[in-house]
């Protein structure tokens, strides 16, 4: 079944989300209920895409290398300067095959309307062990800790804009899912002036800096019934950053960690939201 077909299938039936940061701190809830053959079909849509379009490399630093795909604008324009968007890969795509990690969140962006209407530099890398660490903090809420492999990532990162001289610093952009958008806030917390924008899906929140994440872009989403990753990782998050008026917080009360990207692989709008968000500070 065609992604334009599937699209009716996913009923929203609550809030329509439109939103960018002149908005401030702002937090919804949607009722989205995902049946077996809907997550299905939608997986398979995504499954069927061909990835040959993602260049395969790997960056190697010292004894540490990093597989990584990179998918280039269908058609650059010498005039443009383009948007870099970064995925992280969760837990169960661990390894250094260079294939593996092309899972949903990279994959959105090979669907020919995603890639004719948000052109970009898509950066997937690979990571030989978790990229994130969880563990217990004090007040008893799960938290993450970046693998020393992120830190070598910003390397990786700084390289590729390099080789692009086409990317927009101003709009590099972090998406993440599970153990990847844990990897996601990691990252951001590290270098938060080089990121425009974060989106953050079922993530174990990273609370050992929230000063970094203070007046950053970043959209929060979680589904309730997730017994994985607990949704009150991001409630706290969530509320440790009050007042950052360019935060966004998406409840989903049905859904849980295995079928919350469901509702976001057969729309654009992860991208419409990615590509309103930029940094304004650099030259």
């Amino acid at each position: 079944m065609r992604i334009k077909n599937i699209t009716l299938l996913l009923k929203i039936i609550c809030l329509c989300f439109l939103t960018n940061s002149s908005f401030g701190q702002f937090q919804n809830y949607r009722a989205d209920k995902i049946d077996s053959i809907t997550f299905a079909n939608v997986k398979k849509s995504l499954n069927d895409l061909n990835t040959d379009a993602y260049l395969k490399e790997v960056y190697r630093n010292g004894s540490t290398s990093i597989p990584y795909r990179l998918l280039l604008p269908k058609q650059k324009n010498s005039q443009e300067k383009y948007p870099l968007v970064i995925t992280f890969h969760n837990s169960t795509r661990v390894g250094t095959d260079n294939e593996n990690q092309l899972e949903p969140f990279a994959k959105i962006w090979l669907r020919d309307e995603i890639r004719n209407k948000y052109p970009c530099y898509v950066l997937a890398p690979q990571f030989s062990k978790r990229s994130s660490n969880y563990e217990t903090n004090a007040q008893g809420i799960l938290v993450s800790k970046p693998s020393e492999d992120v830190f070598t990532l910003v390397k990786l990162i700084e390289q590729i804009g390099k080789e692009h001289s086409d990317i927009d610093q101003n709009r590099i952009y972090l998406v993440g899912y599970s153990m990847g958008a844990s990897t996601a806030q990691n990252l951001m917390r590290i270098e938060p002036d080089k990121f425009a924008a974060m989106v953050s899906v079922a993530a174990v929140p990273d609370l050992s800096a929230i000063d970094k994440f203070k007046n950053k872009n970043i959209w929060l989403i979680h589904g309730e019934k997730d017994d994985d990753n607990p949704y009150t990782g991001s409630v706290v998050l969530y509320q440790k950053l009050k007042g950052n008026k360019n935060l966004i917080f998406t409840t989903f009360t049905y859904l849980h960690h295995n079928n919350i990207v469901i509702p976001f692989l057969a729309n654009d709008e992860i991208p419409k939201w990615l590509f309103t968000q930029r940094t304004t500070w650099k030259k």
